[in-house]
């Protein structure tokens, strides 16, 4: 005779282990989401870290600066030599050039050779800033920069001429000024293709650069494009050393003893002379020391 308990006590026991399976497979399937959820989380930290990495990379200078602009800059004295620096190595922050004598002003420039308004600067200004430099009343530091890269129609003028410029003050410090003004002579007009690697050269040549093979194929390798990406970086997010201007927003950027020239087309020559003058004056009332003081000559219409 079979034992009437024995269905009820089956059907339990199979209830038992259907909830043991569920809570089994209810175990399966948390360790799954908890591997999967695992997995995407680490594989993102892995990837975030590979890019964090690359973009560490990419900023980290990766070659010395050129000889000559330690600062950023090329500053030019006296007979237009300029002063001998050692080069900028990479990550190393850029050195304040050291302070002027009293009563010789300290000129700072910053320029892009695709700038309009840098051209127009220099060609108007440039034989006032040549004379007070040339003489001893001045000194002038020349900082190229690359804002307008990307308004050459490919050809990447403004970091190309900036580099070139870098190859200059390393292979010919004291023929910079030349070369500076030769630069923006015929200046390449925006959104125009600008002057290729060898016409580059050529207004090298014009300005009588010493070592001109050497200059040729560092334009050519683009020695310092690197370089010019960081200084260009550096000056637009500043600070402007020995100055209140907090960065560069537009070239030219005209500093006269840490004093904002504020240049715009409709200015004469006779208005720069006019500021550097009034500089003098008020270092002359701080330290009453005679200075030379050049002449103001005619400038060449441009």
């Amino acid at each position: 005779m079979s034992d009437p308990a024995a269905p009820s006590e089956a059907r339990a026991a199979a209830r038992e282990r259907a909830r043991e399976l569920r809570d089994q497979h209810r175990k399966q399937d948390r360790r799954r989401r908890l591997i999967v959820t695992g997995s995407i989380v680490l594989g993102t930290l892995l990837i975030l870290a590979v890019v964090a990495a690359v973009l560490v990379t990419l900023s980290r200078p990766t070659a010395r600066g050129p000889l000559n602009m330690v600062s950023d800059g090329i500053r030019i004295g006296a007979h237009l030599k300029a002063d001998q620096t050692v080069a900028l190595q990479p990550g190393a922050k850029p050195e304040v050039s050291k302070k002027n004598p009293a009563q010789v002003l300290d000129v700072q420039v910053y320029v892009d050779y695709l700038s309009d308004q840098s051209g127009s600067f220099i060609r108007k200004d440039g034989a006032q800033l040549r004379a007070f430099v040339d003489s001893g009343a001045a000194t002038v530091e020349f900082h190229p920069i690359a804002v307008l890269t990307g308004k050459s129609a490919g050809t990447q003028y403004s970091i190309r001429a900036a580099n070139a410029a870098a190859c200059v003050a390393e292979f010919s410090p004291d023929r910079f000024f030349d070369f500076n003004q030769a630069m923006f002579a015929r200046q390449p007009k925006i959104d125009a293709p600008g002057l290729t690697d060898a016409q580059i050269v050529a207004r090298a040549q014009s300005a009588k650069v010493t070592n001109l093979a050497d200059i040729r194929s560092c334009v050519k390798d683009g020695r310092f494009r690197t370089w010019v990406q960081s200084a260009t970086a550096r000056a637009l997010s500043g600070p402007i050393a020995n100055s209140s201007v907090a960065s560069v927003t537009q070239p030219p950027l005209i500093l006269v003893n840490g004093k904002q020239f504020a240049y715009a087309p409709n200015l004469s020559a006779a208005d720069f002379t006019a500021f550097m003058q009034q500089a003098t004056g008020d270092e002359f009332r701080k330290n009453p020391t005679p200075t030379p003081t050049p002449t103001p000559s005619a400038t060449p219409a441009s």
